[in-house]
């Protein structure tokens, strides 16, 4: 071994090949570059680029396609699963996710959602929630926890005439066409790679035709919560993973699978 050789640094970390080299224009503090990061190594490591395919819903995520070098598609609010649905049935040899946040999923597109999953479409579902509407100005949300303020509920969110957050993952879970639900969280290392491996997971049973696979991301959202970034992740740990519990609510098996 030369001594150019013995004295250069080993490498031990580096941006996936699928995410593109450029800036985040996130705000501080918000976990969508965490997932971003996530879903191009999980492309990566199935060597899957020049196959997969996104669609972005309306909402923060909507510029994926500035950031994972594939092809992406931008869909109408809501109807990420439906226009999902369409190119996975035209393309059954490709890798189809889409990227929503919990106004364009839970909200307007939750007809688009769930009839997917019953459905057992061969796609996957990410689905980032931080319990508001972020790009419009910080409006609640289906998944906005009471007593949470925002700027249509200045005064908390009431169950009475308000109802209550929805739980997403639970929901999708009791459908048979799902074939693989978790909900994960992006606030400590240890659960981002907990997200890392869900994630994985839903890309591997759509890549083994064993239905719809579905990951609820939480994520912080500083802005619209008026959190400095430190503060937010402590807000995912002790207010949101009580009400919306991590871990995996279902996964099928090869055996199961009709």
């Amino acid at each position: 071994m030369t001594t150019e050789a013995k004295d250069k640094p080993k490498k031990v970390y580096g941006r996936p090949e699928s995410l593109k080299d450029v800036g985040f224009h996130f705000c501080p503090g918000c976990n969508h570059g965490n997932v971003h990061k996530m879903v191009a190594e999980a492309i990566d490591e199935f060597g899957v680029r020049e196959k997969t395919i996104g669609v972005a819903g309306v909402g923060c995520g909507v510029f994926l396609y500035n950031y994972i070098d594939i092809d992406v598609l931008e869909a109408p609010h809501g109807r990420a699963c439906a226009e999902a649905t369409g190119v996975s049935r035209v393309h059954p040899d490709h890798v189809v996710f889409t990227y929503q946040g919990d106004g364009d999923l839970a909200a307007i597109g939750i007809a688009e959602t769930i009839h997917a999953a019953n459905r057992g479409e061969h796609i996957t579902v990410l689905f980032v929630n931080n319990t508001v509407y972020g790009m419009t100005g910080g409006q609640m949300a289906p998944t906005t926890l009471l007593g949470q303020k925002t700027t249509t509920s200045p005064y908390g969110r009431e169950f009475m005439g308000e109802g209550y957050p929805i739980k997403m993952a639970e929901m999708l879970a009791t459908l048979e066409g799902t074939a693989f639900v978790a909900r994960v969280a992006c606030n400590t290392p240890k659960n981002i790679m907990a997200a890392k491996r869900a994630i994985k997971k839903a890309f591997k049973m759509q890549i083994d035709k064993m239905g719809f696979t579905f990951v609820e991301i939480l994520s912080a959202c500083p802005t619209n919560w008026g959190m400095d970034a430190v503060t937010a992740n402590k807000r995912v740990e002790e207010e949101m993973i009580p009400y919306f519990p991590l871990g995996i609510l279902k996964e099928r098996t090869t055996a199961d699978y009709l």
